[in-house]
């Protein structure tokens, strides 16, 4: 007998019918009670028929009050890296101060995401709210929104999954998003560069410090210093970035130290804008000769944020702290100076003290031209964790200027420059600027030889004038780097 026999045709256009039916009946029955029911009523039933259903929906507002919901704020950042890439319909967003774009799911679209092998549904609701003349519209208020009071978009988004689930969404799914969109941003994000703002140092610690976009093209791949000094400080920065449970565990502020020590122009400053382009962090610029005691400068540093690196340039020429420790020896009139004075106990109560623990995830970098005049207080480990000596150029410092400004690896000139280095004090800022004074590569070369002979007879003029030979001394400084002890980094000649 043939499937497609007149009863089976038959049978099939009845089932159809009623389909249809039932499904059109349906339709008006919910069209009829969301008009007609009140309100209140239909709530109620809608509540009762949810208590059979095995899904349960989060409902997660934009704005809690007139404040910003964090929880929606972080699940609109990690859902934008879950978008599938068949989405018809994206929605791309460009925040002040990120460096990537970001991709936002649009109103009315559903998204599925799968954790601990759970199936998790979220989906975007918006619903526009006009003004009239009500008081209860009128005092709806929508921060997003300036033109708020004549109409807003209140947005929320549903998360439904299996209601089996609903212990390991509210304790673990809901912080892991907080935690990845914090890393999604701190990833995206362009470093910044503060600077303290002292005219608003008393009013609000949010305005205490005044900050712009940090475009320092500094990496570790272009900064003149040893491969091994290198390797090391991003081994060391990787450690510290993963050891934040370590640190609680053994008691410890969660920061680290570093000084910076040598001759200006070795690349210092370039050395930090490459940590902080690495790290993701943004840098706080401290100069303590604008303070005038340490409670302002417990105001500033307590106002820092997290993930940051505090920079004090030149600390051995910002203040005289040999001077400066703030004992209650001497006449009255000394105390009531050191009272207003920045002292270098006050700045290590920062550093190591009990005020050290007042933040997460900072970099302390303090640099300087002559390491031996500070205070010892500041070099033991604990505060200053890694000293790293940034010396005149050596042979390897010029072969990764030479990339960087020349885009060459080899070349016949370089030995005879290499050779000039090794015998001449000259920084890496000084053997950049005479790369940069030609495109023609031959031409740059010979006019870099050129200025280390000059240089060279220089030096040893003023060698047989002092009559001495400390210079030489300087310069074979720290070649031994096996001696040295794994917190104490040279660059060798």
């Amino acid at each position: 007998m043939s499937f497609f026999s007149s009863s089976n045709v038959a049978t099939a256009k009845t089932l159809l019918s009623t389909a249809a039916s039932v499904v059109a009946t349906a339709m008006v029955i919910r069209s009829v009670a969301s008009e007609l029911l009140p309100c209140d009523l239909h709530s109620y039933l809608a509540a009762i028929l949810r208590r059979f259903s095995s899904q349960v929906t989060i409902i997660i507002q934009e704005f809690d009050g007139l404040t910003a919901n964090q929880i929606y704020s972080a699940a609109e950042t990690y859902l934008g890296t879950k978008i599938p890439p068949h989405t018809p319909r994206l929605k791309v967003t460009k925040p002040d101060g990120d460096q990537t774009l970001a991709l936002a799911m649009e109103r009315d679209e559903s998204l599925t995401d799968v954790f601990n092998g759970a199936n998790l549904t979220w989906l975007l609701v918006c619903r526009h709210v006009e003004s009239s003349s009500s008081s209860a519209s009128r005092s709806f208020h929508n921060p997003r929104d300036v033109t708020s009071t004549l109409k807003s978009e209140v947005r929320s988004l549903e998360l439904t999954f299996h209601k089996k689930h609903k212990a390991m969404v509210l304790e673990t799914y809901l912080p892991f998003i907080l935690n990845q969109a914090k890393e999604v941003k701190h990833r995206t994000k362009a470093p910044k560069i503060f600077t303290m703002d002292y005219q608003n140092m008393y009013g609000n610690l949010n305005d205490a410090w005044v900050g712009v976009k940090l475009e320092h093209p500094a990496t570790f791949e272009t900064v003149a210093m040893e491969r091994h000094v290198r390797d090391f400080v991003l081994r060391d920065l990787d450690r510290f970035l993963g050891r934040r449970e370590y640190y609680r565990k053994v008691g410890r502020a969660w920061k680290r130290g570093y000084l910076l020590y040598g001759p200006p122009g070795t690349g210092k400053s370039s050395f930090i804008a490459a940590m902080a382009n690495y790290l993701r962090f943004d840098v706080y610029d401290l100069e303590l000769t604008e303070l005038q005691c340490n409670s302002e400068l417990r105001r500033l540093l307590i106002s820092i944020a997290n993930r940051s690196i505090l920079v004090v340039e030149d600390i051995d020429c910002t203040l005289d702290f040999h001077h400066r420790t703030g004992t209650s020896t001497g006449s009255t009139s000394t105390s009531t100076y050191n009272d207003r004075q920045v002292t270098l106990s006050g700045l290590l109560n920062f550093v190591d003290g009990l005020w050290s623990s007042c933040g997460d995830e900072r970099i302390i970098v303090f640099t300087t031209n002559h390491k031996d005049k500070l205070d010892p207080a500041l070099l033991r480990p604990g505060r200053m964790d890694v000293h790293i000596h940034m010396p005149y150029c050596t042979p390897y410092g010029f072969r990764q200027l030479a990339s960087n400004y020349l885009r060459i690896k080899e070349h016949y000139l370089f030995p005879q420059i290499e050779e000039a280095i090794h015998e001449t004090q000259v920084t890496p800022a000084e053997v950049a600027e005479q790369l940069l004074k030609s495109s023609n590569i031959e031409t740059s070369l010979d006019q870099l030889l050129h200025f280390l002979k000059m240089k060279k007879e220089s030096q040893q003029q003023g060698k047989e004038l002092n009559g001495g030979d400390k210079g030489e001394e300087a310069v074979k400084e720290n070649s031994n780097d096996e001696k040295k002890s794994p917190t104490e980094l040279t660059n060798s000649r």
